[in-house]
């Protein structure tokens, strides 16, 4: 008893920027800030992913800029003090890259980001070619669905499903993403049941149930 689900395929953007391995620093730069990104995948051939260079590959070059790391720093952070003397995407990039799969559902791609503690995922396929790229702002994007179209489907998917000889009996209102069900059913085992699907429907917020039992009436 499950309606259609999002996937990241329906919300990721289709038109990626890109660099390759031997994209020097300065170009890497001037493509984050002229497309307005805070990390670009890097591919070869076929349009296979091999890494991701961020903003914050970059910055160690200015951290260190004018000074070099103490023999301290050096030690505990190998990494950033390796890439303060990067020039190319290669040297720079995060490798293998974070990815996920066109298919993948939302709730999926939110908890990979967060795990992970990263704001984009190149999206492949399962051949590991680019086929979008999905942000945290995108998994947002499920959130704007119209409240007319989150009613329909909560009736449809749920009350309809749920209850068949009683949904003449129930509401549904859905204002700023807030799902209210009132009214009186015949089996109240059911109620909570129908909060819990009612709040798994994609662009729900929050869900208030107020349904009886049409026992207590």
């Amino acid at each position: 008893m499950t309606s259609a689900r999002y996937t990241v395929n329906d919300v990721m953007t289709k038109t990626v920027v890109t660099v390759t391995p031997d994209t020097e620093f300065k170009e890497i730069a001037a493509v984050m800030e002229r497309w307005k990104v805070t990390a670009v995948p890097v591919v070869e051939g076929g349009g296979h992913v091999v890494g991701v260079v961020s903003g914050a590959d970059l910055l160690p070059k200015e951290e260190f800029h004018e000074h070099g790391p103490g023999m301290i720093d050096h030690m505990r952070r190998l990494g950033d003090t390796a890439k303060a003397g990067s020039v190319r995407a290669e040297e720079l990039m995060t490798s293998p890259a974070v990815t996920i799969e066109p298919g993948a559902s939302l709730p999926q791609a939110a908890r990979l980001m967060a795990g992970r503690r990263i704001k984009r995922l190149p999206v492949v396929d399962a051949d590991g070619r680019l086929k979008g790229v999905v942000s945290r702002a995108d998994l947002l994007k499920i959130f704007l669905r119209p409240d007319d179209d989150l009613t329909a489907e909560i009736r449809r998917e749920v009350v309809d499903r749920l209850f068949p000889t009683s949904r003449q009996n129930v509401k549904v209102g859905v204002t700023w993403g807030v799902a209210t069900l009132t009214g009186r059913v015949r089996d109240a085992t059911l109620i909570p049941v129908a909060a819990h699907l009612a709040q798994s429907v994609e662009g729900v917020v929050s869900v208030d149930c107020r349904l009886e039992s049409q026992a207590s009436a």
